[in-house]
């Protein structure tokens, strides 16, 4: 099991569990979002890298508005 920081919380994780499953378990991903793993930011492409313990992870999904 991995414990990881995901926007100032601790939790854990299934070990191997991928950027892309945690955006499913959260629903976040078919939403605008960027993500920073341990203070890089991490393209889109690279969503099926494997979360291990001690990350820390930050997810901000942008919102519309005027």
């Amino acid at each position: 099991m991995a414990k990881i920081q995901l926007n100032g919380k601790k939790i854990s994780l299934k070990n191997r569990t991928s950027i892309k499953q945690l955006l499913l378990k959260y629903k976040l991903l078919k939403k605008r979002v960027a993500i920073e793993l341990n203070g890089k930011i991490i393209p889109s492409t690279k969503y099926k890298i494997y979360l291990k313990d001690k990350d820390i992870i930050e997810i901000v999904h942008f919102i519309g508005g005027g």
